[in-house]
């Protein structure tokens, strides 16, 4: 999605009056929620507490939700021409200031817009993150830590104003292309923007008057309330403000960072007063009719429905005006993670698409945010040409700005990023399977003949010896076989193939075989053995005592067989993008994948995709949940109901998941495996292994 992207609202539209009905429908459902709902009974009257587990906690996301659209709707309402639009009952008024008449059209410092000095800041450590128990609505993306070392900076002490923004237009700010970024430039354009969206002419062309739309009317031009622009308006101004004025410090002027921002709030309300004191966090504990009141009033909560005069209300600590409310203010980060960022089940993509290094993090509240968006710990974002009750304020530093990219540099040009892997400090993309010893473990699983010409047997001889946990790999293959797949193309998929014991065994049943895994050094000994090289691994023994062995196929393993298999390093939550390359298959097997996935779903969302009809599925898996591997809210099961206290088990899950994607169970049995660890000990594991055959 760039700036072009304007075919998404092709799309037939619901007339008003079946919204309307729609909307009376939800709001009786969740009325009846509120009223009837078993999690809200309070059985031992100690108070019922809603948290991130508890199921009403999808209430208060639809209502947070609904705030940001109210928001989103105010910018749309404001675009649409004036006679669509009427000032509902009981509206806030506007700021009283846009009740003044006579502007000057040519504005004047400090007459009709303030001087905007260049404050110091000093530079400090900010930790940022929503802590979990905070008895707050919160969304995904506020919730983790992130430590960051904020270098000195000067900030502008008002936000740009009107009249700052006029000097820009009337220079030719948007006919100079050197200003802009390419995307920018290409932006306005695409829009031929001549001067804000929001700024309506007023006099002959080439006179730089303008009236000023709010969102129902129309007023003067207010030159001293914060200009309203997207991101490249921003930065364009940056630059020709630099180049017009030069820079205080060695490094252009630039747009705030998110740290930034949160060392200028004021000490009373900021991150650190309100993890101590709830209260701190003054949306808590304020309405919108008194929230423009007091030492630290600001324009936010819909204390007012329209911008105001900067410096209408006291500074930060740091001297700066309107950190809070007034209008969102742009920064250089990208929407990003904390570190332990989790997505809410409930709402499992109202971040994570977003951080793709194409949204820019907006902070501090505009006069309509309300609840969450006004809270201390918000952390929003839009696209970089997106319209919004934003502005921005000007910054310099001798240090790199503390910004937080998921991709090199930042929006000036999000062509080059389109196709770079995101990296991302929160993300840990280490493969736990790269390893020597663990990869010398799966060698021995998948084939376990080997060792028997240097006299090292899988599984110590003892009585009782559970040789029936062997050739495990071999026993999901010939599974697959055994329940007949309709042949189409007599092709079979590998999914989490490993070293290849079960692809091989696939070649002995199947003309083709796609095999693929996500560790490299899996994939590089599966493509060893197919060639027959002498793949050595080390057997352990005991303690630092290992046996050297060669890796040997089982018997029946034939060269045609082992030309039967493509190999690939390939991630298994990707499948669908996979499909169109791959093709389709008759029998595809999973074996020991499914609890080892970080969105299980994916995988088997893609399913349909990739299996003909009358093919067969079969899934191997113990179901053995961990955090390390799959987030909670990714679980199929193996927790229980938060209200009724029902154990969610996996397997029905699953079958509830496959038969909703046209898979029919045929098959379920209890299917053992041994994976050695050293001589005296060995890891019994039990699989539920089921099979779907797709209808």
């Amino acid at each position: 999605m760039l700036w072009d992207d304007m075919h998404k609202n092709d799309m037939v539209w619901p007339t008003v009056a079946e919204v309307h009905e729609y909307r009376k429908e939800v709001y009786a459902t969740v009325v009846d929620a509120i009223e009837n709902h078993p999690s809200f009974d309070d059985k031992y009257g100690e108070g019922v507490v809603v948290n991130q587990d508890h199921p009403m906690w999808a209430l208060f996301m639809g209502f947070e939700h609904e705030r940001i659209h109210l928001e989103t709707s105010s910018v749309l309402f404001r675009e649409t021409p004036l006679h669509l639009v009427q000032t509902p009952a009981n509206w806030p008024p506007i700021h009283p200031s846009a009740a003044r008449q006579n502007r000057p059209s040519r504005p004047v410092v400090g007459v009709d817009y303030p001087p905007n000095r260049m404050i110091p800041v000093k530079g400090n450590d900010i930790d940022l993150g929503k802590p979990a128990d905070f008895p707050s609505y919160g969304w995904d993306n506020e919730y983790g830590e992130r430590n960051v070392n904020v270098p000195d900076f000067l900030a502008s002490e008002n936000m740009i104003t009107n009249g700052e923004f006029w000097n820009f237009v009337a220079d030719g700010g948007y006919r100079n292309k050197e200003y802009w970024c390419e995307d920018g430039w290409d932006w306005r354009k695409h829009r031929n923007m001549k001067w804000p969206f929001f700024w309506e002419q007023s006099g002959p062309q080439g006179s730089h008057e303008y009236n000023l739309r709010t969102i129902f009317q129309v007023v003067p031009m207010q030159w001293d309330w914060p200009v309203d622009v997207n991101y490249y308006e921003a930065q364009a101004f940056c630059r020709w403000k630099t180049q017009k004025d030069g820079s205080p410090t060695s490094q252009p002027y630039r747009i705030l960072t998110e740290a930034e921002h949160h060392l200028m709030r004021p000490k009373e309300h900021d991150l650190e007063a309100s993890r101590k004191d709830v209260s701190a966090d003054k949306v808590m504990v304020t309405p919108g009719s008194e929230f423009a009141k007091g030492a630290t009033g600001a324009n936010l909560n819909l204390a007012f429905s329209s911008q105001n005069p900067v410096g209408s209300f006291p500074p930060s600590t740091s001297g700066h005006f309107d950190v809070t409310g007034n209008a969102w203010e742009w920064t250089e980060d990208h929407f990003n993670p904390l570190k332990g960022f989790e997505v809410h089940h409930v709402y499992d993509d109202f971040s994570t698409p977003c951080f793709d290094g194409k949204h820019s993090m907006i902070v501090g509240g505009s006069f309509i945010s309300t609840g969450d968006e006004a809270s201390v710990y918000a952390r929003f974002h839009f696209r970089p040409h997106f319209l919004q009750h934003s502005g921005f304020r000007l910054v310099a530093s001798d240090a790199k700005a503390p910004a937080t990219h998921l991709y090199p540099g930042n929006f000036s040009g999000q062509a080059a990023a389109r196709d770079v892997v995101v990296a991302d400090d929160t993300n840990d993309d280490s493969n736990v399977y790269e390893s020597e010893e663990l990869l010398g473990m799966y060698l021995g699983l998948h084939f376990p003949s080997s060792g028997s010409d240097e006299g090292i047997s899988s599984i110590l001889n003892h009585k009782n010896s559970p040789l029936h946990g062997l050739s495990f790999p071999q026993r999901v293959a010939q599974l697959l076989n055994d329940l007949q797949p309709q042949r189409t193309n007599n092709r079979a998929l590998d999914i989490g193939c490993a070293v290849g014991g079960s692809s091989f065994e696939l070649a002995k049943h199947f003309d083709h075989v796609e095999a693929f895994d996500f560790s490299d050094s899996f994939i590089t000994a599966a493509q060893g053995m197919q060639k027959s090289d002498r793949m050595k691994f080390k057997v352990p023994i005991e303690a630092d005592i290992h046996e050297e062995v060669v890796a040997a196929h089982n018997e029946g393993v034939s060269a045609e067989m082992l030309n039967r298999v493509n190999f690939f390093v390939g991630d298994a939550c990707k499948l669908k993008d996979y499909s169109s390359e791959i093709g389709t298959f008759d029998g595809v097997t999973m074996a020991n994948l499914l609890c080892r996935l970080p969105d299980p779903m994916a995988c088997l969302d893609a399913l349909p995709h990739v299996v003909n009809k009358g093919g067969v599925v079969v899934m191997v898996t113990p179901f053995s949940w961990l955090e390390d591997f799959t987030p909670r809210s990714k679980w199929l099961g193996g927790f229980r109901d938060p209200v009724s206290g029902e154990p969610l088990y996996s397997i029905d899950a699953l079958q509830t998941i496959m038969e909703e994607r046209g898979f029919e169970k045929i098959h379920d049995e209890e299917m053992p495996l041994v994976i050695r660890e050293h001589q005296r000990k060995y890891q019994y594991i039990i699989s539920q292994a089921t099979a779907w055959r797709k209808q």
